[in-house]
């Protein structure tokens, strides 16, 4: 009887919610996909919407892109120890069969990154997806609900580049804040007559690009710690009129203090 079941065991093929197979993106999120698939007239049928999904045609994928935006899923991580074990989070897809999780939410998980195992959970209704937003998100679980200290903090590699980007001088942040003007009021650099000027020693060399950057260093025209210019294409909305903090303190009750260049503020929750 045990030789029989287990024979029947090693035949059987574990789906699982989330499973990184071959398929795993799809059958996360399947019936969604083919509710859009058949919203949008791109085909007439569930059974057509599946052969579809196992053919990834292009549209496929435009209609997961579009549904994975709008869904947070949930992430557990057995033994699931205190209300940090399982967090919400908004997907964003990617290539490979591996989850990347954040470093800086590994605390509250107990994670580390040598083969753990995690589970993702889609939440369906509307009301599971509210809950989800308002009490479960990674932002919102910012502090340890049993001391109350910080458990999204930076460690490991973040230390380094934190370390990295504040020995420029001695007098703290508000020295290392770069202004061009300031530090090189009277540079002229001829670069018809020096190829070479951007690697100058008395200016900071600028980049269009990180691959750029890289081939400098492998060079050995800049080090790690070299500062540099770096352009960055970015889609980002800024609100130029108000000044951007250049520190932000976090209180154990929640209460934080904004620093900025010339004064301070003090806010509640």
């Amino acid at each position: 009887m045990w030789a029989k079941s287990r024979q029947t065991w090693r035949k059987r093929h574990a789906k699982w919610a989330g499973k990184s197979n071959a398929h795993g993106k799809f059958n996360l999120i399947q019936l969604f996909v083919i509710r859009d698939l058949i919203t949008k007239r791109a085909t007439s049928n569930v059974r057509i919407a599946k052969r579809k999904i196992w053919e990834k045609e292009p549209i496929v994928w435009e209609i997961l892109q579009e549904v994975m935006r709008g869904h947070p899923v949930l992430l557990n991580r057995a033994p699931t120890l205190h209300r940090l074990g399982i967090q919400a989070f908004q997907p964003i897809l990617v290539e490979g069969r591996t989850i990347s999780l954040h470093p800086l939410v590994c605390k509250g998980f107990n994670a580390d990154f040598d083969g753990d195992q995690m589970v993702v959970h889609l939440p369906l209704s509307l009301e599971a997806q509210a809950e989800a937003r308002l009490l479960m998100f990674s932002h919102m679980n910012l502090l340890s609900p049993a001391i109350g200290d910080p458990i999204c903090v930076p460690t490991q590699d973040m230390l380094i580049g934190l370390y990295v980007l504040t020995i420029g001088k001695r007098r703290g942040i508000c020295a290392n804040r770069y202004n061009s003007c300031r530090n090189y009021p009277n540079l002229k650099v001829n670069y018809n007559n020096n190829n070479n000027s951007k690697y100058r020693k008395d200016k900071e060399p600028h980049f269009s690009s990180s691959y750029d950057a890289l081939g400098a260093y492998r060079q050995k025209l800049i080090s790690l710690d070299s500062p540099l210019w770096l352009r960055w294409n970015l889609d980002q909305r800024v609100i130029g009129s108000r000044e951007v903090p250049i520190e932000v303190q976090y209180e154990s009750l929640g209460t934080y203090h904004e620093i900025y260049a010339h004064s301070w503020s003090y806010s509640s929750p």
